[in-house]
């Protein structure tokens, strides 16, 4: 059953601040809400993908349901809905809201990239895209995920991060609303459990969709 979990976060409390102030400290907290996973992809096997709004609010979405009890005792109040429904609604030709934090980039590379240790694909160096080519990625990605935008709105959104993270990789992220017409299910399903884009462990690529 894929969840997703909306925590209002205390402001006030220490670890809470510390999380909001630190996308690694952030997913760490996260990674606790699922089981120990074992294998190289320990965030994707549990379908973890997560979002900070303004509140502060996070949403968390997860394949099973989380354990909520995990989290520090105050962190903020939380509410888990079984996202079924969303997915049955899910029609081709529908026109949906939707939102999404992404990390818009592409690949250049020149010669023979060396090969990714998990995935063994060879990709060159990666390049942040911004304003109308973030845009541009957002329209191409939406459609291969089965989605066609009508409307795109942009925004940029922060990397929070402390300076003993800078070691870190860093992304610019970029939020896009709108609506969409649906026209495929099963890539519109997929990327929705899957999320859309690179660094999903640090709070990109959670699509969500609402109906219009």
């Amino acid at each position: 059953m894929t969840s997703l979990t909306r925590i209002t976060i205390d402001p006030h409390h220490a670890a809470a601040r510390a999380d909001l102030a630190d996308v690694n400290s952030l997913h760490k907290t996260l990674m606790c809400l699922v089981p120990d996973q074992a294998g190289p992809t320990p965030r994707a096997t549990a379908g973890l993908l997560f979002r900070t709004e303004p509140g502060p609010t996070l949403l968390v979405q997860t394949a099973h349901t989380p354990d909520l009890t995990t989290l520090p005792t105050n962190y903020g109040t939380a509410r888990t809905i079984d996202l079924t429904p969303l997915l049955n609604f899910l029609t081709p030709g529908r026109t949906m809201r939707y939102r999404i934090t992404a990390a818009p980039t592409t690949a250049r590379s020149a010669g023979n990239p060396t090969p990714h240790p998990v995935t063994g694909k060879r990709r060159g160096k990666i390049t942040h895209l911004t304003g109308d080519d973030a845009i541009a990625w957002w329209q191409h990605r939406a459609t291969d995920a089965g989605l066609e935008p009508v409307t795109i709105s942009s925004l940029p959104r922060p990397f929070p991060r402390t300076h003993l993270a800078r070691s870190a990789p860093y992304f610019r992220l970029t939020q896009f609303d709108g609506f969409a017409r649906i026209t495929d299910t099963g890539l519109l399903t997929h990327a929705l459990k899957n999320g859309i884009g690179r660094a999903k462990t640090y709070g990109a690529g959670l699509l969500s969709l609402a109906p219009a």
